[in-house]
């Protein structure tokens, strides 16, 4: 990364939002089985890979340098102290050396903040497991990366077979040309935009404005003002694009039967929706990916609504165990990817929606065909906003460093998630992952388990990545919410049981088609 990148508004906001309480990274609890007659060095050998492929993604070895005051977005910026010992770590795992002990270790860790200072990422070796399994938790903070970019981050880590496949060193850098002078740079961008006819169905989509590239306040003025500029041309270019989403918005407002869709993703206030302290419960588990397609295939459904489905029974197990059950239902935030087929930048490309999850309803088939047409209603509600995602995820204001830090600091410590009303109840995310067994450094991966984010008045966070032929839950809760999380991993199998049950062909349909 040899220029300085400055973040987007949206990568920027997880910096800006990030609290003591509420750290802004993602990670994986993911377990490893070394072959029988290992007689290497798991950890080393494991650090000497990464460091012979940190080239490929070069967001690991870049660190923030902030803008003078916090008055703009800070950028990314080559760490010229990049030293690997400071970001994988060998990690002592205590007896009885268990996954449930690594567990509970990822938990404790995962809710230490990142140091700005260096690169936002890191990774902890858990050697000495029993089966002879290692663990690697990792962490990277969402400012870097979202799930869609992080798997092709995968591709750095992981191989299809136990030897590790040869990686070409880095190409020799360019030498960087003199930059052309501003002024000249700003005249030719002048002329471009005022030399197309103008006509709005043939005017530019975008242009491209000079910048300083330095760190001065005078210069970031002057950047920003460049940035303004362009984002105007962008804007005029998108206009009818947002005017037709606008109309589609107002049009299903407007309307009796999207009143009653947007009546069913107002959030009840439960156990869940409170101020979290700086502790963190963790816990993974899995489940058949085959089977849970069977389910989604019997359902006339899809994978995500059986996700959405065993998160919602297991809630309703666990919210009727504390006699905290509302009688209207839950909903669920959902991240909505808006990545391109391809793209593989270090970047937030994700939207989200408020799905209902059906746990005022016992009956899992019901609950299940329930959540199946309230997801639909809702992404038919959320779509036209998907269009405006790209026109407001960059915007850029001086000053909202510091402006939107105050703010997030002031919710944290006024507790004002405990008073208002939740906008959702539970972060359900599904992230799709490779099929094929991986490896890292000779170990066969086993599990990689998501470790997620809890916020304020979003204390419990279940995201699945699919590996094999398994569904892999990470459920992350702030842990004076919920003290010990794996309650609800152990009522998974038997809620995905129970589902799977209830769209079981009966005896008679079974026994006919074995005759």
């Amino acid at each position: 990364m040899a220029d300085a990148k400055k973040l987007t508004s949206l990568d920027a906001s997880f910096l800006y939002l990030e609290t003591p309480e509420t750290p802004m990274h993602v990670g994986s609890m993911a377990i490893f089985r070394l072959p029988e007659d290992y007689k290497g060095n798991f950890f080393e050998d494991f650090k000497t890979m990464i460091a012979s492929r940190l080239h490929i993604a070069p967001i690991l070895k870049a660190r923030l340098e902030k803008a003078p005051l916090d008055i703009d977005h800070p950028s990314w910026v080559e760490d010229d102290q990049f030293d690997i010992n400071r970001h994988i770590f060998r990690a002592s795992l205590p007896a009885p050396y268990d996954r449930a002990t690594l567990e509970s270790l990822v938990g404790w860790i995962h809710a230490k903040l990142l140091n700005r200072a260096r690169p936002l990422w890191e990774f902890y070796v858990f050697e000495g497991m029993k089966d002879n399994e290692v663990g690697l938790y990792s962490k990277m903070h969402h400012a870097c990366i979202d799930g869609g970019a992080g798997a092709a981050l995968t591709s750095m880590i992981y191989d299809i077979s136990p030897v590790p496949r040869q990686v070409d060193p880095p190409a020799a850098r360019k030498v960087a040309q003199e930059p052309r002078d501003i002024a000249a740079n700003l005249i030719d961008s002048y002329q471009q935009l005022w030399t197309q006819p103008f006509d709005a169905a043939k005017a530019p989509k975008s242009i491209e404005l000079p910048r300083s590239g330095k760190s001065d306040i005078g210069s970031i003025l002057f950047d920003n003002a460049m940035f303004q500029i362009e984002s105007a041309v962008k804007f005029a270019a998108s206009v009818p694009t947002l005017l037709k989403s606008v109309s589609e918005v107002v049009g299903k407002i407007s309307d009796p039967k999207s009143r009653d869709s947007l009546a069913s993703m107002a959030s009840p206030p439960t156990i869940l929706n409170k101020t979290i302290s700086s502790e963190r419960s963790f816990a993974g588990v899995s489940i058949s990916l085959p089977r849970a397609k069977a389910v989604a295939k019997a359902s006339g459904g899809k994978l995500n609504d059986v996700v959405l489905a065993l998160s919602s029974g297991v809630l309703r197990r666990y919210l009727l165990s504390q006699g905290a059950l509302p009688n209207k239902s839950l909903t669920a935030a959902v991240p909505i990817s808006l990545r391109e087929e391809g793209n593989t930048d270090s970047n937030n490309q994700v939207f989200g929606m408020i799905c209902s999850i059906a746990t005022n309803i016992e009956n899992p088939k019901e609950r299940l065909e329930t959540i199946i047409a309230q997801s639909t209603k809702s992404k038919e509600m959320s779509h036209p906003l998907r269009a405006l995602m790209p026109q407001v995820s960059n915007l850029s204001m001086l000053g909202a460093p510091i402006v939107v830090q105050i703010m997030a600091l002031l919710y944290s410590r006024t507790n004002l998630s405990d008073v208002l009303p939740p906008a959702a109840n539970v972060t359900i995310s599904n992230v799709p992952g490779p099929r094929q067994t991986l490896y890292a450094a000779g170990a066969e991966l086993l599990h990689i388990f998501p470790v997620s984010i809890s916020t304020h008045g979003l204390a419990l966070n279940i995201t699945v990545q699919s590996y094999r032929d398994q569904l892999d839950f990470g459920f992350i809760a702030g842990a004076n919410i919920i003290p010990h999380v794996k309650v609800l991993c152990d009522m998974l199998p038997l809620e995905f049981d129970a589902l799977e049950a209830a769209f079981a062909p009966p005896p008679a349909e079974i026994k006919g088609a074995a005759e």
